[in-house]
């Protein structure tokens, strides 16, 4: 990663690999989909539940006849689904069936509660859900929003016109509304999926609406384009050396949730792109992950730090046949150097190193070129080096400059593979994305000698629980709307098995020195998915701010390591 100087001394940090040709012209799917004829018959898709084995040929053309129901249904080019579902071969037809259309796939973690769900899909202006039976009570109020009620959560259908539809994969409850279709209807009586290439789609259309918090306040709608998603995973598995090195003899599991975008970039989308059999795992169990890498010979696992704790403490190791790994890649939060380091003594013929992704950008920064074709040794703790076709820079988060190696400052990184911006919110996107086009990750980090990236702290308020995405701000309004609480604050604790949990400061509201840390924790846990509820209540008198009134967190950080030093 050789530096440069540029104008105004920027210092410009750039990839020891060589760029390549990336075909950004392509739209997601025909990329994913290139030099089909050669690979139409070999594995796809494995869904373990079942064990059934979906063929290349079988998901490109179950992904065509998807798109032909849901445009019957009414969605055209530019219109958002929501995927609602766990790992599943009907979420990979779902996202690429999109991608056909011309249409957006918004993805949210079933888990959410009702409220949570609502308001991504209002958000979104999501038009259809694709679910289970099992979510449909989450889901049903949405279907009856009308222009009468929310002009932002309207389709316009002449069958059935200004309501959502919902599209359950398995079975349908009694009760459930005309609205509602079963996921078969749209492959058995799907159209001639031919009639979808008339779909014209630019290289800048958006394709995925992820939602992130970013660098501060609530979750936004991140606009992800086809040329952008293209660039992404060609910087990590395309050309003669790849960064990430995956070929079509590789099993690849998939038990990182697809709706978070590591999952659905590094593992769907480039084993896709390679060629690979991707195998479908809906849940992370150890005992289950350690079975199916023994029963089908798992080689690449991606991982995160909470799956690579899981299987440090493991004492089951010793009764499955695990050699077949070649490369467990962790990702979604650091990965500390004393756990790397006790994991790869459990896995000495496998590679075992890091990424870093920000959803912004794509999602990947950088990446350990010990996954290369052409294998580089790196060092524990590092998050590797910035992805090709890209650049990267380290600038001082008080005067804007760039800094050399081995000085920390904020991570920034510009290239084609980085977000369009922030869905209806260009106020956010300036603050992210400057002027000469450097996205802004607020983490800090430095540049080694050895051009390797490592991150030791963070400027954004985001708390990342197992990898999820925890915004304060989201938690502050809601412990604000109880009438007991007069002012209250969110910041991250340290945990061993989670990485971090939000923990919350409360001013109790005059007169009510009655209100407990259990009322306020049943209060929000009631509201949220499990990864945001509150782990830890502390009663302050006054929340810290600053003269504009913005929160001062590292007091309250402080405070929260004073109260772990006296315990």
């Amino acid at each position: 990663m050789a530096a440069t100087e540029q104008k105004q001394e920027e210092i410009i940090f750039r990839s020891k690999l060589p760029d390549i040709y990336i075909p950004k012209h392509l739209p997601l799917h025909s990329y994913c989909f290139e030099n089909l004829s050669q690979f139409g018959s070999r594995p796809c898709l494995i869904n373990a539940p079942t064990g059934k084995v979906y063929t290349y040929d079988d998901v490109e053309v179950t992904s065509r006849k998807v798109a032909s129901g849901l445009n019957r249904l009414g969605i055209q080019q530019g219109d958002v689904i929501m995927i609602l579902l766990p790992n599943s071969p009907e979420f990979v037809f779902s996202f690429l069936a999109a991608s056909y259309l011309g249409a957006i796939a918004t993805a949210a973690n079933p888990f959410f509660m009702a409220a949570e769900i609502g308001k991504q899909a209002k958000a979104s202006k999501a038009k259809l859900i694709i679910t289970q039976a099992c979510y449909y009570d989450k889901v049903k109020e949405l279907l009856s929003l009308d222009d009468d009620n929310d002009h932002d959560d309207v389709i316009v259908n002449k069958n059935n016109k200004n309501k959502k539809k919902l599209v359950l994969i398995d079975s349908l409850p009694p009760s459930t509304s005309s609205s509602t279709v079963h996921f078969s209807t749209l492959i058995d009586d799907a159209a001639d999926h031919q009639e979808l290439q008339d779909v014209k789609i630019e290289p800048d259309d958006v394709v995925a609406l992820p939602y992130s918090s970013g660098t501060t306040g609530l979750p936004k709608g991140v606009m992800l384009t086809h040329k952008g998603l293209v660039s992404s995973i060609a910087q990590q598995v395309d050309g003669e050396n790849p960064n990430l090195y995956y070929s079509s003899e590789d099993v690849i599991l998939c038990v990182l949730p697809l709706f978070h975008i590591y999952s659905l970039n590094s593992v769907l989308l480039c084993g896709l792109r390679a060629k690979a059999t991707i195998l479908l795992m809906p849940k992370f169990d150890i005992n289950a992950f350690l079975s199916l890498v023994n029963k089908h010979g798992v080689t690449v696992a991606p991982v995160v730090p909470p799956i690579v704790l899981a299987i440090a403490k493991s004492p089951d190791l010793n009764k499955y046949d695990l050699s077949s790994i070649r490369i467990l890649k962790s990702g979604g939060a650091p990965l500390g150097k004393e756990l790397e380091d006790t994991v790869r003594t459990k896995f000495p013929k496998a590679i075992l190193g890091q990424g870093y992704g920000m959803t912004e950008a794509g999602p990947v920064l950088t990446m350990s070129l010990a996954f290369a074709k052409e294998a580089v040794t790196v060092k524990p703790g590092a998050c590797g080096t910035v992805v090709r076709n890209a650049e990267m820079k380290i600038v001082d988060p008080e005067t804007g400059n760039s800094l050399p190696r081995n000085q920390s400052g904020e991570i920034c990184i510009r290239g084609d593979q980085i977000m369009k911006g922030y869905l209806n919110d260009v106020e956010a996107t300036e603050r992210t994305i400057d002027k000469e086009g450097w996205l802004h990750t607020g983490d800090i980090g430095y540049i080694d000698d050895d051009d390797e990236l490592f991150i030791v702290d963070r400027l954004k308020e985001l708390i990342k629980y197992k990898g999820f995405q925890v915004a304060p701000a989201e938690l502050e309004a809601l412990l604000l709307s109880h009438p007991k609480i007069s002012d209250a604050a969110v910041v991250p604790m340290k945990d061993e098995a989670a990485g971090e949990v939000p923990v919350a400061f409360v001013v109790r509201s005059n007169g009510h020195t009655d209100l407990t840390e259990d009322e306020i924790k049943q209060f929000i846990s009631k509201q949220v998915v499990f990864y945001k509820r509150i782990n830890r209540v502390f009663f302050i008198d006054a929340i810290p701010k600053s003269p504009s009134g913005k929160i001062l967190r590292k007091d309250l950080r402080a405070k929260l390591a004073a109260e772990a030093v006296s315990n």
